[in-house]
């Protein structure tokens, strides 16, 4: 009788230790604020360990003149989209090894998604922005905002600015802005190398911005992925 009293009492210890475990866990899991905004997703530097990252979003040096990434510095991404970074990156160094790619934007919680969205709508930069009832493919972890650096991580002169808008961020009209001398010959070919290299590895460009690269359909991303938190 005594070991069974016993046996009861370290049952009701360790369901109370359990429950207040399970009580604790969500400000655990949410108190590191640089973490993944999905447990789905990986750092991208454990895949592609030669990646530089700059999350423009998490500095003022973007088209919010703002933070809004907090304290995530990281380029995290669906585990395909890592792979196929690695790819590129490996494309890269063997035709340039004195290059490196550099992440500006990888996957983007849809509450910055909103805050872009209410900054844009309705204004000329509206197209450059996903509605986040749609969703772009940053929120799925699935695209990545990259340029070309050199092996201490500095940004190639590319034609215009990261998060530019207007035509001369456009690799549509690439080459009428080259023939009208607008884009210079050493830009085009840096934007040329860079998609090279990614569509290699998989990734699909937009025809709008040089710098954004997916890596999936956006119909197969929403058919296979959800929305980040």
């Amino acid at each position: 009788m005594k070991a069974k009293r016993e046996l009861v009492a370290t049952l009701n210890c360790q369901l109370l230790t359990v429950n207040c475990l399970f009580l604790l866990w969500p400000a655990v899991a949410t108190s590191a604020p640089g973490g993944p905004p999905s447990p789905e997703l990986v750092d991208a530097t454990t895949v592609a360990p030669d990646l530089a990252v700059e999350l423009k979003y998490a500095t003022s040096d973007n088209f919010m003149r703002k933070n809004v990434y907090g304290e995530m510095t990281r380029c995290y991404l669906r585990k395909e989209a890592a792979q196929k970074l690695a790819a590129a990156g490996k494309a890269l160094r063997a035709l340039r090894p004195d290059l490196r790619l550099l992440a500006y934007d990888c996957a983007r919680p849809l509450r910055v998604q909103r805050l872009m969205w209410k900054l844009v709508k309705g204004t000329p930069s509206q197209p450059y922005v996903a509605d986040p009832r749609t969703g772009s493919m940053h929120n799925y972890g699935c695209a990545v905002d990259l340029t070309l650096a050199d092996r201490k991580g500095r940004a190639l002169e590319m034609g215009s600015a990261f998060d530019a808008t207007g035509e001369l961020a456009q690799p549509r009209q690439e080459r009428a802005l080259h023939l009208a001398g607008k884009l210079s010959t050493p830009h085009w070919t840096n934007r040329l190398l860079l998609r090279l290299v990614m569509v290699q590895a998989g990734f699909i460009p937009l025809d709008i911005e040089w710098w954004h690269f997916d890596c999936v359909r956006p119909g197969e991303a929403r058919g296979r992925f959800t929305k980040l938190p």
